[in-house]
């Protein structure tokens, strides 16, 4: 159970941090947000806040956005359709009843000849049987439509993704990306708080009770200044020896904290994961606390952890890595539930890494994603003038029906491994 709850909070949190950033950019750019969701399919609770419904959805594989003008519009009014109108105190229309008008005695029915909810916003049309006088209707710019008796606000051009700037499109596009590296620098940066920042120095914080650190000798506070007579001087050269040599005796000068020296003999124990092997001696990096150090950890550890990830993204798509060794959600709930019986602090550690993978796979110039639709605007940037919309649409769905189809395929690998 604790794993399911902190699989829940960190997927929430990391979905709505992504999806906040898209949310925030489209209010600040003027577009009109229709539905900020966690999660897809069914609706399971929604609520409706300053234009924007904010809902939750049965599956967590995502969420969304929608921005009025880049989403399909349902409602479109055709001369010869009857509908009927509400009005507001200053006499403009703010309810287009397109159904079920017996359920609204007080609207007044007419029959549309022309109508621009985009630009003019009016509506022109007749009474019922009074053919001989064309009425004319201002809209407001907030009207909504009422169809099956629910309501949905029209979009006037100005208030449509496409309306606004390159540069606003292209920023609401990133804000989510964006959103996650952030997140991931402000958890590194409590991290640094609570416990402190690493040391760059080969000092040891404690060697775990029967590991071969243990087993050697090693004490807490132990700086290792040489391995087999080689100067080192830094955890990430001593870390790197340590993986290289498995089972293999390695000598190994320490000086204590209380200043002498001291040579011990051990080997690593050998480990494998993911068809790796590698050493591992059982001992935990030291830490220190400073103001400064915290500051620097933040941004220095998402900066480590992108490069990290990208290279190992390059090596996917050129094949060096595998498709199999990709986790979709049942991959991720089996690493979360390893992760969360280690602790709290490594399960914020966990967070952070998902949030800039999260963030970068975003940004992988493929339809569908924030990536690809940036693609699109960087193109209509340097032509001068967008591509056609529908053509576009018809990418980005090919696109998600091919994301759908490797999530599938990830889903299954991530069983197989589980349980076959």
């Amino acid at each position: 159970m604790t794993t399911v709850i902190a699989f829940i909070l960190m997927f929430g949190l990391l979905v709505f941090i992504h999806e906040f950033g898209h949310l925030i950019f489209a209010k600040r750019a003027g577009m009109l947000a229709r539905e900020f969701a966690i999660g897809f399919g069914p609706k399971i609770y929604s609520f409706k806040k300053n234009e924007t419904v904010y809902t939750i959805r049965l599956l967590p594989v995502g969420g969304y956005v929608r921005v009025a003008g880049d989403d399909p519009e349902i409602v479109e009014l055709k001369p010869g359709h009857h509908i009927g109108l509400e009005f507001n105190e200053q006499g403009k229309v703010n309810k287009i009843i397109v159904n079920h008008k017996s359920k609204h005695p007080n609207a007044r029915v007419i029959e549309v000849e022309y109508a621009d909810l985009d630009h003019k916003l009016i509506i022109e049309g007749y009474e019922i049987d009074e053919e001989d006088h064309k009425l004319q209707f201002e809209v407001d710019q907030k009207a909504f439509f009422v169809m099956d008796e629910k309501e949905s606000q029209i979009a006037p051009f100005d208030r449509q993704f496409a309306s606004k700037s390159v540069g606003k499109r292209a920023m609401q596009l990133f804000a989510g990306p964006m959103m996650n590296f952030i997140l991931a620098i402000v958890i590194f940066f409590i991290l640094g708080l609570i416990q402190g920042v690493p040391v760059d120095r080969a000092i040891i914080d404690q060697a775990k009770s029967g590991t071969p650190a243990a087993e050697a000798g090693f004490e807490h506070g132990d700086e290792i200044v040489q391995i087999n007579g080689n100067s080192i001087s830094t955890w990430d050269e001593f870390d790197k020896i340590i993986k290289e040599n498995p089972e293999e005796e390695l000598t190994m000068t320490v000086k204590r904290e209380n200043g002498e020296t001291e040579e011990l003999a051990v080997a690593p124990a050998k480990q494998e994961a993911q068809g790796q092997v590698y050493g591992q001696l059982g001992v935990t990096r030291a830490f220190e606390k400073s103001i400064t150090g915290t500051l620097q950890f933040g941004f220095v550890q998402t900066y480590d952890t992108t490069k990290l990830i990208l290279t190992n993204l390059g090596m996917l798509v050129t094949g060096q890595y595998s498709i199999e060794m990709l986790s979709g959600p049942v991959g991720i709930y089996d690493a979360t539930d390893q992760v969360v019986q280690t602790g709290f602090m490594n399960l914020l550690m966990w967070t952070a890494i998902l949030s800039i993978n999260l963030g970068i796979v975003n940004l992988v110039p493929l339809p569908a994603l924030d990536g690809g639709r940036l693609l699109f605007v960087g193109i209509e940037a340097v032509r001068g003038k967008p591509i056609d919309p529908q053509k576009e649409g018809i990418v980005h769905f090919i696109g998600f029906a091919l994301l759908m189809l490797l999530m599938i395929v990830v889903t299954w690998n991530d069983i197989q491994r589980l349980f076959l």
